[in-house]
């Protein structure tokens, strides 16, 4: 997630890190390039072929469908963004409630190792989703929050979240069979237990199914073609005002299809995604501070205003 200060609207103009224009640097230099052979190519081309010249309405008309395109594409990425954030609010919601439960009915020294197991397997439970959603390796996180038996269960898992879940429940179910919890608290907190499956389950499905491939590779295609037949059709009509045009609407059209890419995987270390590393450590913090505990690892911190 890109992280910077708001700037007056002239400092936005000149801005490199946090746009998208390193990832797009590259194809507007080439249709520059075809720009500029355009222009310089136009009388040889109304001599030569003057009835097979471009003008600028057709291009208008494809204008207008692509920007329909590619609008609605944005508008399936930024749902699958937006879906995500909730989703990991309702884990930080639910996770407090868990803790908060657990911390007010069971009070005192005596629980205090169990509050204490109890808010690392939560924030465990953040780490372990964030790792299985971005297909990372969570071992390192996981040592650090859990004891070695549940970390050696978890690790030779496949869905770790889901282990990290099991063992909060029945732990909690022995709590509730020692008599520290009465029927109804741990129907309470089973509540909350499910809420967080639930929410990694949808979490599970939008990381699972992306935008169909061939979706993508047809806006790139029809963006590229676009882009590239442009100056042909401009260069007819605004001789060597065709770069500059040219190359801004070739701009306004890489640039939000790179946008739709990068957002429609939530879950990635891309510049747009959600910043997942942050999110855990407002969970763990949260959590921690509830039961009055320090938080483990390090604070996230941004990158070239990017922060993960």
């Amino acid at each position: 997630m890109i992280i910077r200060p708001r700037h007056h609207w002239f400092r936005l103009l000149f801005v490199w890190r946090g746009s998208v224009l390193p990832n797009i640097v590259g194809r507007l230099a080439l249709v520059l390039a075809v720009s500029v052979a355009s222009v310089l190519s136009r009388e040889w081309w109304m001599s030569a072929h003057a009835n097979s010249a471009l003008s600028i309405p057709p291009f208008t008309l494809m204008g207008v469908a692509l920007a329909i395109f590619l609008g609605f594409r944005n508008s399936v990425s930024y749902e699958r963004f937006w879906e995500a954030r909730r989703q990991w609010g309702s884990i930080l919601i639910a996770a407090r409630s868990l803790v908060r439960q657990v911390v007010s009915v069971l009070p005192g020294e005596s629980h205090a190792a169990f509050r204490l197991e109890l808010v690392r397997a939560v924030s465990a439970f953040a780490f372990a989703l964030k790792h299985q959603l971005r297909q990372t390796d969570a071992a390192a996180d996981l040592a650090l929050r859990l004891d070695a038996p549940a970390l050696a269960e978890v690790a030779a898992a496949r869905f770790q979240p889901q282990i990290v879940l099991l063992q909060l429940a029945n732990r909690l179910a022995e709590e509730q069979r020692r008599g520290n919890l009465s029927e109804m608290q741990w129907l309470a907190l089973d509540k909350s237990l499910s809420v967080l499956g639930e929410t990694s389950g949808a979490c599970e499905r939008i990381a699972s199914t992306p935008i169909p491939y061939t979706y993508r590779v047809l806006m790139n295609r029809t963006v590229m073609v676009y882009c590239l037949l442009l100056p042909v059709g401009l260069a007819t009509s605004i001789g060597w005002l065709t770069p500059l045009i040219a190359t801004f609407v070739a701009y306004t059209f890489l640039a939000l299809e790179i946008i739709g890419e990068q957002i429609e995987e939530p879950f990635g270390t891309e510049p747009n995604d959600l910043a997942l590393d942050a999110l855990c450590h407002t969970i763990e913090c949260s959590v921690c501070e509830m039961a009055g505990l320090a938080p483990l690892g390090e604070v996230p911190v941004a990158h070239d205003y990017v922060l993960n």
